[in-house]
């Protein structure tokens, strides 16, 4: 969340950069919430001045044998109402906390300005759109043609934009995640996290899913846990409520999960095929850094998720995102788009975010300056790399022949143990 001591430092400013975002944002009513806190605790601090200067003269007065009743029945007043006081004060505490909860971070100053995805900046592209001498066929038809993903019977087990692999479609999709996990470990400097797929309210609310988009989250009745909408959620948690030494810093995660997502159907977008679903497989990049080095690691990231599109040789655009469009915790977005022939387009398929210090003051992750010896919020950055799916899809689509077969990237296929499908 927000820092309330730049709130009130730079009211102003941090306005006109919300109103980046949505002209409707705005963070008066937390100043106005923070000025009456501290006028009441302004009060609060002279009566317990006043209390402790009465309590001393009490025992001035018993020595001289004096009557005490009236200044202490004075000093009981006294610590009523700081009582009442404090009660109010906890109260203010809560709804300005609750009103930063729900605002979302101020967009750097480098995100452009914009008014929704029409106006996100296409910044370079790496490879050519696939052409195809033939009449080519979308996915769903060659992974239905191919028995790769039985779309009808994941619908049975479970409900709509909700897919079962099988056979060659299962061991592809498990090779995709393998050779993930095994680059990113082996030749980018992560380490590798299995978390659990359930996360608690504090977790969810860490990195922003809490409290603004909790509809958009599948719940467990009776139970306070979450299914993860991304491998983010739990492992930018792993450190909450701790202090690193900066010696730990940076530290490189990467997790395998599958993510769980309500909202992903809702938009009456992308309803055949793998591109939008309820439940899908992601490797996820995340980072925690130290304030001065953030942007050079959001870099970094972002190129270790394009050098997977680039060894499996799928055409793609780096994007950068508008004010309108970055997600609610960040500051910086850049998205990575994969070439989809049958929409004749390119699609998300992975965004790789800066958050600054946002997600770290909801979560508490702090690290101790060598220097100062004070300590600060970490800055935490993620990304996908990649969202396994659309991965999937962008093979069979891109890599397909006029034999109707499917060519295996040669780099997946120590993993598959196929060339072609």
């Amino acid at each position: 969340m927000l820092d309330i001591k730049l709130i009130r430092e730079n009211p102003e400013k941090i306005n006109e950069l919300l109103k980046r975002r949505n002209p409707e944002l705005s963070v008066d009513e937390v100043i106005k919430i923070d000025e009456d806190r501290r006028k009441i605790q302004v009060q609060v601090d002279n009566l317990r001045a006043k209390r402790k200067s009465e309590s001393q003269s009490i025992g001035e007065m018993k020595k001289r044998g004096e009557n005490t009743d009236a200044v202490q029945a004075e000093v009981k007043k006294i610590g009523d109402d700081i009582k009442t006081l404090e009660e109010q004060q906890n109260s203010l505490d809560e709804k300005q906390r609750d009103l930063l909860l729900h605002i979302p971070n101020i967009p750097d100053e480098t995100t452009p300005v914009g008014t929704s995805e029409d106006d996100n900046i296409e910044v370079s592209k790496w490879g050519e759109p696939t052409k195809f001498d033939f009449e080519f066929k979308p996915h769903w038809d060659l992974c239905e043609e191919k028995g790769l993903v039985d779309f009808e019977r994941g619908v049975k087990l479970s409900q709509s934009r909700f897919t079962m692999y099988r056979g060659k479609g299962s061991r592809l999709e498990r090779a995709i995640i393998n050779f993930f996990l095994d680059f990113h470990t082996e030749n980018q400097g992560y380490e590798e996290i299995l978390p659990p797929f359930m996360a608690n309210a504090a977790t969810m609310t860490g990195t922003g899913q809490l409290p603004k988009f909790k509809e958009d989250m599948y719940k467990c009745v009776d139970e306070d846990l979450y299914l993860i909408p991304t491998a983010e959620v739990p492992v930018t948690n792993i450190y909450a409520g701790e202090i690193l030494s900066e010696d730990d810093l940076p530290k490189y995660m990467t997790a395998y999960t599958p993510c769980f997502r309500r909202e992903s159907g809702s938009a009456g977008r992308d309803t055949r095929g793998l591109i939008r679903v309820h439940q899908f497989n992601k490797v996820e990049l995340v980072k925690l850094c130290t304030p001065q080095t953030s942007k050079a690691e959001h870099e970094k990231l972002t190129q270790d998720a394009e050098k997977m599109l680039q060894l499996l040789n799928l055409p793609y655009r780096k994007v950068a995102l508008c004010t309108a469009d970055i997600g609610f915790s960040a500051n910086k977005c850049w998205d990575l788009e994969v070439w989809m022939p049958s929409y004749g387009t390119y699609k998300e398929i992975s965004s790789c975010s800066n958050y600054g210090d946002y997600q770290a003051r909801r979560a508490n992750i702090r690290y101790r300056d060598k220097e100062t010896g004070k300590t600060q919020f970490v800055h935490t950055i993620n990304g996908s790399g990649l969202a396994v799916g659309r991965t999937f899809a962008a093979i069979v689509e891109n890599f397909q022949q006029a034999d109707g077969t499917i060519v295996i990237p040669e780099i997946l296929r120590k993993y598959t143990g196929f060339d072609v499908i």
